[in-house]
């Protein structure tokens, strides 16, 4: 990606160095790390149920590789800043960014406390994206792909979830999850993830169309790390088979395909994952 003199989000919490102890203890430890295994984020209500215990701050003296990351990843947060102002000032709304909280191990966030494991993720409570950047270097280890537009999906993505928060989708699935099957629930879950799969297609898109930052080869990099992340992907990686009614994410087939639309069309109106059969996702 080209992002040479480009902004920083001034939106951003830089916590690392500060340590956070989480109550969750070893029986709750192997099951985030199943979870992360298989899905590759922990869910909300685990991470809910992990109490803080301390949080104390240590001399902390990031890399320079780390310090370029953030950069980037401040740079990325920016650029979704410009894109959705302007998308929901068409929508005839104002847009109110998410901040970033950048951690180094775990942290302390509104819905509770989280580790390095959970992967990114967003927070509707306090309106926050939080990612350990060690994620980016996991991305290369585990599923052997990377690039600088690799690593921005994975923050527009997120901020995706952000747009849905705006937007009333996301309390509105979250309540009706509430009220169905697991299996019912696992299916509205790969419907909110599949849009935010498009949200951060269409970032993209805009981003582009403003400031002339796709390179090539970048689109196949989100491609390829979105096929990696698919449920299916995943399971089969972690036990060789895959239990279809358990994906929440998913498939590599339908991560690719979302995003893809999003990049393509860069509208908004075009990322409707609620309304086609579930077997037409």
């Amino acid at each position: 990606m080209r992002l040479d003199g480009r902004r920083e989000s001034t939106n951003v919490d830089d916590r690392r160095g500060k340590k956070v102890g989480a109550g969750i203890g070893i029986g709750g430890l192997i099951i985030a790390g199943v979870i992360f295994l298989l899905t590759g984020k922990i869910p909300t209500n685990l991470i809910q149920n992990m109490n803080v215990s301390s949080n104390t701050e240590t001399a902390y003296t990031p890399t320079a590789e780390e310090e370029e990351l953030a950069s980037f990843a401040k740079k990325i947060l920016a650029g979704t800043e410009d894109v959705w102002t302007a998308e929901f000032k068409k929508m005839g709304r104002t847009y109110d960014p998410p901040k970033l909280v950048l951690f180094t191990d775990a942290v302390q966030s509104g819905c509770g406390n989280a580790t390095s494991s959970s992967g990114p993720f967003y927070c509707s409570a306090d309106q926050t994206v939080y990612i350990d950047l060690s994620f980016f270097s996991s991305m290369k280890q585990q599923f052997g792909t990377a690039g600088d537009f690799a690593y921005a999906y994975v923050i527009a993505h997120e901020v995706g979830h952000h747009v849905q928060y705006l937007l009333g989708t996301l309390s509105a699935a979250h309540q009706k999850m509430q009220q169905v099957s697991k299996t019912e629930s696992n299916q509205i879950s790969v419907r909110l993830e599949l849009q935010a799969d498009f949200y951060a297609g269409v970032w993209a898109n805009r981003d582009n169309a403003m400031f002339n930052s796709l390179e090539e080869g970048d689109i196949d990099e989100g491609l390829a790390i979105a096929a990696r992340i698919g449920d299916d992907y995943l399971q089969k990686r972690a036990q060789g088979y895959t239990v279809p009614e358990s994906f929440n994410h998913g498939t590599s087939a339908q991560r690719s395909k979302w995003l893809k639309k999003g990049i393509t069309t860069g509208d908004v109106k075009q990322g409707d994952t609620f309304s086609p059969a579930y077997s037409q996702l």
